[in-house]
């Protein structure tokens, strides 16, 4: 009996680890599938417009999305668009282990184009906001603009890191990267697993699309994934089963309620209009 309790202790810190493993690719497969789906929105509904010439049809779903005779505004929203898809789908590849180990060139050259790509991406996007205007008040302004500086905080030391083949530093940095270039995805995923909740626009108006929760969600987006992040690299290099047990299961939970943001998004935003 003494035999098969210790037994039983000495495999608790390896089940832990699993655990907070397993609930770790749960996560990436999860986040990722939403991602790439989204991706594909921005292809064939953004994409398949600007090829057929129907530009107007931007101005439909997104506001300001196109402004006849607005050339620089126009070509801003048109590469930042082009850039959101690149980063999308090249952050996807780029945290997928397999690709980083047996072709390496590959990931160094992704990883190069997807920091450019995120820093230029920012920098539109505050000339989207700031300049030509979009939706939402003041507080949303400052969440996007907050967001947009740490995506540029978080590229440069992720390249500064790679250039110093400080590569555990190097991995923490992308990873904070890759969550934060992902805030408008998150913003879009947070908004309908709330309307998924409330079948309705609790804290906001739907027509002027200003509201408490959409403040809280402007800085939620960037925040709330940053945080999840330094909790998991933390169990993962803790000795304490228990502390890696409680992060995999708050992981996993944070999961489901992502997958249904991603359902609604998908079923109400995306899906219908490609």
């Amino acid at each position: 009996m003494n035999t098969l309790v210790r037994n039983n202790l000495s495999d608790w810190p390896a089940f832990a680890d699993s655990a907070l493993k397993n609930a770790a690719r749960f996560w990436f497969v999860v986040a990722v599938t939403g991602q790439l789906i989204f991706a594909a929105y921005i292809a064939l509904f953004y994409g398949a417009a600007a090829v057929q010439g129907n530009w107007a049809a931007w101005g439909k779903v997104m506001p300001r999305g196109y402004v006849p005779g607005d050339t620089v505004g126009n070509t801003a929203i048109a590469t930042h668009l082009f850039l959101a898809f690149l980063i999308t789908v090249g952050g996807a590849i780029q945290l997928i282990p397999a690709v980083r180990t047996t072709i390496p060139t590959f990931h160094r050259w992704n990883g190069r184009i997807y920091v450019v790509s995120a820093i230029v991406a920012s920098i539109g996007g505050l000339y989207l906001v700031w300049v030509r205007g979009t939706v939402g008040d003041l507080s949303q302004h400052l969440g996007t603009t907050f967001n947009a500086i740490l995506i540029m905080l978080c590229a440069g030391m992720a390249w500064r890191c790679a250039l110093a083949r400080d590569f555990v530093a190097h991995r923490r940095w992308a990873l904070r990267l890759f969550l934060v270039v992902g805030g408008v995805w998150f913003f879009r995923v947070g908004l309908m697993l709330w309307l998924l909740i409330h079948q309705a626009p609790v804290g906001f108006d739907g027509k002027t699309f200003q509201g408490p929760f959409l403040s809280f969600l402007a800085f939620a987006q960037t925040l709330i994934p940053l945080a999840i992040l330094e909790l998991y690299l933390r169990a993962q290099h803790s000795a304490n089963p228990s502390r890696q047990l409680a992060v995999a299961a708050g992981l996993v939970t944070l999961t489901l309620a992502m997958g249904a943001g991603i359902f609604g998004a998908t079923m109400m935003m995306w899906l219908p209009r490609m």
